[in-house]
């Protein structure tokens, strides 16, 4: 994903809802945690995934499109 702006990455991700992604979050101090998901919603600001943890519950969780810019989060397409 080319990624120069904030407009850029929020409408490549709007292309994308309902698919199935990985999301690899830099929580800060050589700790990093990987997930599952599918893209749910987006909106000015911020985009949803819907996060699978193999329980009854599913949770939701939000980012931010200057995450993915900075790269505390990266994400890729899962394959099907």
């Amino acid at each position: 994903m080319l990624k120069t702006n904030v407009g850029q990455v929020r409408s490549t991700i709007s292309k994308h809802i309902g698919s199935k992604v990985i999301v690899r979050c830099n929580l800060g101090r050589h700790k990093v945690d990987v997930t599952e998901g599918v893209i749910t919603d987006t909106y000015p600001s911020i985009f949803l995934v819907k996060v699978d943890d193999n329980s009854d519950k599913n949770h939701i969780v939000s980012y931010s499109y200057t995450d993915l810019l900075t790269e505390d989060v990266k994400m890729t397409l899962a394959k099907a």
